[in-house]
């Protein structure tokens, strides 16, 4: 899909879009979208203090990884002719206030699913439109998502196997293209760039010790490690003492590398390795489905007798 299809209710002269578990620069629906409607193209992220204020300690593992993916694909950005404003604050004033600072006609944010950020989402939509300022969200982080896969009787899956097949032959129908994400970006007003983690009030955690590495090119560097064991995939990651697993969760929850570019590789194999790990990826998004239409399943059971 190298041009999302979304109708835009105006032409932005220009447009901010706001990165949130999607740090790269490349086969991004926001970043793609944004580009192909605007004159002037910001780039932002804001550590919520809604989520930071929730987070059990001051040594955080996943902070730490977003802080150094942030680095990279600030430089990524740059190299584009932009730049990552970065905000600390609560992300439904802070975006608001950045928009009218910037004097955007619409921000651009790639959709999400969890019943907290929706909300939050709907808050921000509805105070840029106080100021004339159109919120748009497409599709990014799966490949289908809403009511793109429903029940014959038009409801929406509540169990795996029957999604999964109808899920398949959605995506052999229509196949699956990136986001053309290329083009200039705009330089950001003059910013204190990316606060230290100590600035947050955390500290950082070592990556490394935990195997992990961060950005896009942790990202690709994990990937293409993986891509050489795939065909083992189905054996290998049963067994604890094998490091038999793709290890891409981390870069999957924090949008550094594509949910495309990992579908169209499996969807191209053959074997029970390649055919397993594209059953992982569409669980993903049956998840995503699952807490999208049912918002309850976030703190308690499905089935509410079972609570």
């Amino acid at each position: 899909r190298s041009k999302p299809n979304m109708n835009l209710p105006i032409l932005p002269d220009s447009a901010l879009v706001w990165f949130r578990r999607d740090l790269r620069d490349y086969d991004h629906a926001a970043l793609a979208l944004a580009l192909q409607s605007a004159r002037a193209v910001y780039c932002a992220f804001v550590f919520d203090h809604d989520i930071l204020n929730a987070l059990p300690g001051r040594c955080n593992r996943r902070l730490t990884f977003i802080h150094a993916s942030l680095h990279e694909l600030d430089t990524a950005l740059r190299a584009r002719g932009g730049g990552l404003m970065v905000r600390a604050g609560k992300a439904n004033t802070e975006i608001p206030a950045l928009a009218m600072q910037l004097d955007v006609q619409a921000v651009f944010a790639n959709r999400d699913y969890e019943p907290a950020a929706k909300e939050r989402d709907q808050q921000v939509a509805a105070a840029l439109a106080r100021s004339g300022i159109t919120f748009i969200s497409p599709k990014d982080q799966v490949i289908f998502d809403g009511d793109d896969i429903l029940t014959s009787t038009g409801k929406s899956f509540s169990v795996f196997t029957p999604y999964a097949r109808a899920w398949l032959r959605r995506l052999h129908g229509e196949g699956v293209m990136p986001f053309k994400s290329d083009g200039r970006l705009t330089a950001p007003p003059s910013t204190p760039g990316l606060p230290a983690l100590s600035e947050l009030g955390f500290t950082a955690t070592d990556l490394a010790a935990a195997g992990l590495r961060p950005g896009m090119s942790g990202a690709q560097s994990t990937w293409s490690a993986f891509r050489k064991k795939l065909d083992r995939y189905a054996a290998g990651r049963d067994y604890p003492a094998t490091a038999g697993t793709s290890g891409l969760s981390p870069h999957l929850r924090f949008g550094t590398l594509s949910i495309r570019e990992l579908v169209a590789h499996a969807a191209q194999q053959t074997g029970t390795g390649p055919e397993t790990w594209l059953k992982e990826l569409i669980w993903r998004e049956f998840y995503f489905q699952i807490l999208d239409h049912f918002p309850h399943v976030a703190n308690g059971p499905f089935k509410h007798q079972f609570a």
